[in-house]
């Protein structure tokens, strides 16, 4: 589980507050951050690290969680583009969104 709240909050901005991290205008006020951008690749470097190494030992699956203050926004992001990564990588990605609907 790794907390995304020391990101800038697209909730505190009127024209992104009621959209989600799957609309493009917050995806893009979230990855405009350095820290973003920087987060998401060592995410991306750890389970490149860190996947090999499950298949190995026979692990059939690995849950890794991001969370943000209302799960709308700044997790979901990510999460999508780490979605994005992964698939990019030959592997079928499950996720759920929690806190959204």
């Amino acid at each position: 589980m790794l907390d995304c709240r020391f990101l800038p909050n697209p909730h505190f901005v009127d024209r992104l507050k009621r959209l989600d991290g799957r609309d493009t205008a917050v995806e893009k006020f979230v990855m405009s951050f350095e820290e973003s951008r920087t987060l998401l690749t060592k995410i991306e470097d750890l389970l490149q690290f860190l996947l090999p190494l499950y298949q190995r030992e026979g692990k059939a699956y690995l849950t890794v969680a991001l969370g943000c203050t209302g799960g709308r926004h700044r997790s979901v992001t990510l999460v999508e583009l780490l979605r994005r990564s992964l698939e990019g990588m030959g592997l079928s990605p499950v996720v759920r969104h929690r806190d959204l609907d």
